[in-house]
């Protein structure tokens, strides 16, 4: 469908493209900003649409950003779930968890809205962030919990102490620079080798 304005034919955007574009004009602004310094006047420029339109999709920037965090969390889980069905090799598998972390902090800027957020005073944020971890930590929870025959209780513990490593490590090695001082594969290696002498002591099912 097509709609005409002055001289030029427009194509309308699918809802869906014109939500997602949205979202990216958004975060890039919260990225750089952070949430109460970013404008919905800065966020609509960038998305090249007006206020009005901006506020047909999002009622407001809380909304905005909770769709964000939505949107990382998304994310993270299924990097982590994917991870962990990778293989059947334990060792291989907290290697692969851990550069999910890694790759998840490399990315487009939406590890710092969950990590850093300046708005985590906010219930609505500190629940989604919350909900983000607790899915990651009962993913990894329920592989330690069948590899080792650990209850569930001691399995999340084990998974909490490996998503906090991944997560803090790879937050400072993004920092440091990341890829240019430690390639990721190395980093995801190095870390794992720490992480993986520490669980595969732990009793295995007979």
């Amino acid at each position: 469908m097509t709609t005409t304005g002055g001289p030029a034919t427009r194509t309308r955007m699918p809802r869906s493209a014109r939500r997602a574009q949205l979202l990216d004009a958004a975060r890039d602004a919260f990225v750089e900003q952070g949430y109460h310094a970013a404008a919905m006047d800065d966020i609509a420029d960038r998305a090249g649409v007006s206020k009005p339109v901006l506020y047909q999709h999002f009622p407001g920037k809380l909304e905005l950003y909770l769709a964000l965090l939505d949107r990382a969390a998304d994310e993270l889980v299924r990097a982590v779930r994917e991870a962990l069905a990778s293989t059947t090799d334990n060792r291989a598998r907290v290697g692969a968890t851990v550069r999910a972390y890694l790759g998840f902090v490399a990315g487009d800027g939406l590890h710092r809205l969950v990590f850093e957020s300046d708005l985590r005073s906010e219930p609505q944020v500190a629940d989604r962030v919350e909900r983000m971890m607790r899915e990651a930590v009962e993913e990894i929870a329920l592989t330690i919990g069948a590899d080792t025959g650990a209850g569930i209780d001691e399995a999340r513990l084990l998974s909490v102490g490996l998503a906090g490593m991944a997560e803090v490590a790879a937050r400072w090695w993004l920092a440091e620079g990341g890829q240019v001082t430690v390639p990721i594969d190395r980093a995801a290696d190095l870390l794992a080798g720490l992480a993986w002498r520490g669980i595969s002591g732990s009793p295995k099912v007979d």
